[in-house]
C-alpha cells in the first residue's frame, strides 16, 4: 500500500522494510483496537500490521465481544485477539491491566441499544471502562482515537427529522444539538479520562458517515445487507426494487470507505498537527443512489426499478421478514460460508439510510488543512466491497 501522505504537510516518512532475517520483531507502536470485528476495526487490522504503515511496525491487541467469525482471514503474527465484553468493568480491568505496553487506542466499538437513553448509559460506560484502565496503566500511551459519526450533527435515530439541525455541509466546529446523544457523552468521557495525564496523552475524534466496508457481522454494514437483498431477489426471480425516499434516490449522498477511515485514524494517531481535534471523515466526493442501484443489480444479475413515488416506498425490514429459509437455500446452493440471515443483515439500518428526507453532507476541509489528503472514489469503493463479500463467500 502506498500512503497518500508521502510528501504532504506534516507527512510521516515511510519506514524501511524490516530485516527479513530478524527473528524477534521490534515494535515501535502498540495499538489497542476496540471493536476489531466491525467495519473499521477490520480495516485497522488489515492496515496496521503492514510494513509501510506510519508509526510502525505495529503490534496490535484486537478486542471483540464475540469469537472471530469463520470468514476471518488468518491473523498477522503482530495481532493478538482478545474476546471481551466492554460493558463488564471487572472483565475489562482483568483483561487490559496486564497490557502495559499500549501506545495508541483506537476505539471503534458500538453496542446498539433500543433507545438513545440506553445508548447513553451503555456506550459511555464501555468507553470509560476501557480508558479508566488504560490511561493510568500504560506509561507509553500517547494517543486515543474515538470514532463517532454523522449523528453528531443530525441527532440519534429516534430524533432525526424531529429536531432542528444545521444546514449542510456539516463542519466540525458546529455546536452540539440540544438533545441527548451518546456521541457527546463519549466525547466527554474521552476528554475527562485523558486529562488525567496532564497533556501527555492526546486525542482525536473521527466522524464518518455511512460506511462502506467488509464486516458481515456489523450492525452498520449497508453494503452487506444490500448484497443479501439482491441475492434474495435473484433467487426468487423478483425485481430489485428501491425501498426509499425520493431524496435518497435523487439527492446527493456521501459515504466513508472503511479503509479510508482507518487511514484517517492512523494519521491522526501519529501526526502531531492532528492531535486534540475532531475531524469529519468522508470519501471527498458525492454520489447518488440512483447511480449505484443499477450497479448493485448488475453485480447480482437482477432487474431493478428505481423511485416510483412515495406511495410505492416500503421497508426492507418488512419485505425481508420471513426470508430465513430462502437465505439458507442460497447458502447451500452456492457453497457459501454458513450464516443466518439475522447474523449478516440489518434491515432497519438500511431503511434509515434510505429514508432520509433531506441531504446530509459534510466538509473535509479541516482534514485537508491539517494535512490529510486521502480520498476514495465512492463508486469504486461500493463495487470493491461487494466483490470482497463475494470472494469471501459471504454472498453468491
Amino acid at each position: 500500500m502506498s500512503w497518500w501522505w508521502a510528501g504532504a504537510i506534516g507527512a510521516v516518512k515511510k519506514r524501511q522494510e524490516e530485516n527479513a532475517a530478524a527473528t524477534e520483531p521490534s515494535f515501535q507502536s502498540v495499538a489497542l483496537v476496540l471493536g476489531s470485528t466491525g467495519l473499521v476495526g477490520t480495516s485497522l487490522l488489515d492496515i496496521l500490521p503492514l510494513q509501510d504503515t506510519p508509526g510502525g511496525p505495529w503490534k496490535v491487541y484486537a478486542v471483540s465481544r464475540r469469537p472471530l467469525p469463520p470468514w476471518s482471514p488468518p491473523d498477522s503474527p503482530a495481532v493478538t485477539n482478545l474476546h471481551l465484553d466492554l460493558a463488564d468493568p471487572a472483565a475489562v480491568a482483568e483483561a487490559l491491566t496486564p497490557l502495559t505496553d499500549i501506545t495508541h487506542v483506537f476505539y471503534v466499538a458500538w453496542s446498539p441499544q433500543p433507545t438513545e437513553a440506553q445508548n447513553l448509559e451503555v456506550n459511555a460506560a464501555m468507553l470509560r471502562n476501557v480508558l479508566s484502565v488504560v490511561v493510568p496503566n500504560c506509561p507509553a500511551l500517547v494517543h486515543v482515537c474515538l470514532q463517532t459519526g454523522r449523528k453528531h450533527y443530525i441527532g440519534p435515530f429516534e430524533a432525526i427529522g424531529k429536531i432542528p439541525v444545521p444546514d449542510p455541509p456539516f463542519a466540525e466546529d458546529m455546536p452540539r444539538l440540544n438533545c441527548p446523544n451518546f456521541y457527546y457523552d463519549q466525547e466527554d468521557v474521552l476528554f475527562e479520562e485523558v486529562s488525567r495525564r496532564d497533556g501527555a496523552v492526546s486525542w482525536s475524534v473521527h466522524r464518518p458517515t455511512t460506511i462502506f466496508g467488509f464486516s458481515p457481522r456489523s450492525a452498520m454494514n449497508v453494503v452487506g445487507s444490500l448484497c443479501v437483498y439482491a441475492a434474495i431477489c435473484r433467487k426468487e426471480g423478483a425485481v430489485l426494487r428501491w425501498p426509499g425516499t425520493r431524496v435518497a434516490w435523487e439527492g446527493f449522498s456521501d459515504a466513508s470507505d472503511a479503509d479510508l477511515i482507518a487511514e484517517h485514524e492512523i494519521w491522526a494517531a501519529v501526526e502531531p498537527f492532528a492531535k486534540n481535534e475532531a475531524f469529519n471523515c468522508s470519501n471527498g466526493d458525492l454520489y447518488k443512489w440512483k447511480l449505484l442501484w443499477p450497479m448493485l443489480a448488475d453485480q447480482f444479475g437482477v432487474e431493478w426499478s428505481g423511485y416510483e413515488g412515495e406511495e410505492s416506498s416500503f421497508k426492507l425490514e418488512d419485505a425481508m421478514s420471513g426470508k430465513e429459509a430462502v437465505w439458507a437455500e442460497i447458502v447451500m446452493e452456492n457453497g457459501l460460508v454458513e450464516t443466518e440471515l439475522k447474523e449478516i443483515t440489518n434491515w432497519w439500518f438500511v431503511d434509515a439510510v434510505f429514508g432520509v428526507q433531506s441531504e446530509h453532507l459534510d466538509s473535509m476541509n479541516k482534514s485537508k488543512e491539517h494535512g490529510f489528503l486521502g480520498f476514495r472514489n465512492t463508486v469504486n469503493s461500493f463495487n470493491t466491497w461487494i466483490e470482497k463479500m463475494k470472494v469471501f463467500k459471504i454472498v453468491p
